[in-house]
C-alpha cells in the first residue's frame, strides 16, 4: 500500500517537472544584429562641436581695430540708454562673453603684444648704436696707444 508520504512527494516532483518542462521548451527571442555607428556618432565629441559651430556662425578672429570699432559701437548704444548690454552685443555680432573678454583686454592695454614688438625693435636698433660706438672708441684708443709706443709703421 502505497504511503500518504509518497502520494504526496509524487505531486510535488510532478508539479516541478512541470515547471521545468515550460521553461525549457520556450524558445528565446533571437537578439537584433548590432548596428555599425555613424561617422557622426563615432567622432568624439568635441568634433562634432566644432561641427556645430561651424554650422551656426563661423568663428572669426577679429583685428584690433575691428574689436576697437565693435566695442565703440557697443558703447554708443548703452550710453544712450537706448539698448542693453544684451541687444548691443546682438546688433554688433558677438557674444556678451567676448564683449566682457575684449572690454577687460582693452582696459588693461590689450595691443600689449604690438608694443612688445616696437619696444623690441627700438631695443635692437639702440643695441646696434652702442656696439658701433663702442667699437669706434676701441679702435681709436688702440691707434693712440700704437702712437705712443711707437708701433705704427
Amino acid at each position: 500500500m502505497p504511503d500518504s508520504n509518497d502520494a504526496e512527494t509524487a505531486k510535488a516532483a510532478a508539479a516541478t517537472t512541470a515547471a521545468a518542462d515550460t521553461t525549457k521548451d520556450v524558445p528565446k527571442k533571437p537578439k537584433p544584429p548590432k548596428r555599425a555607428k555613424s561617422a557622426e556618432t563615432a567622432q568624439p565629441t568635441v568634433a562634432r562641436g566644432a561641427q556645430a559651430r561651424k554650422a551656426g556662425s563661423a568663428r572669426r578672429n577679429y583685428s584690433e581695430d575691428e574689436r576697437a570699432q565693435k566695442l565703440g559701437a557697443i558703447e554708443k548704444l548703452l550710453a544712450g540708454g537706448r539698448s542693453t548690454v544684451k541687444d548691443a552685443v546682438h546688433k554688433a555680432g558677438i557674444t556678451e562673453q567676448t564683449y566682457y573678454q575684449w572690454k577687460k583686454n582693452a582696459r588693461s592695454g590689450g595691443s600689449g603684444q604690438k608694443d612688445d614688438l616696437k619696444e623690441l625693435v627700438r631695443l635692437e636698433q639702440e643695441n646696434i648704436r652702442l656696439r658701433k660706438l663702442l667699437a669706434e672708441q676701441l679702435r681709436s684708443e688702440n691707434a693712440e696707444l700704437r702712437k705712443r709706443l711707437g708701433l705704427d709703421k
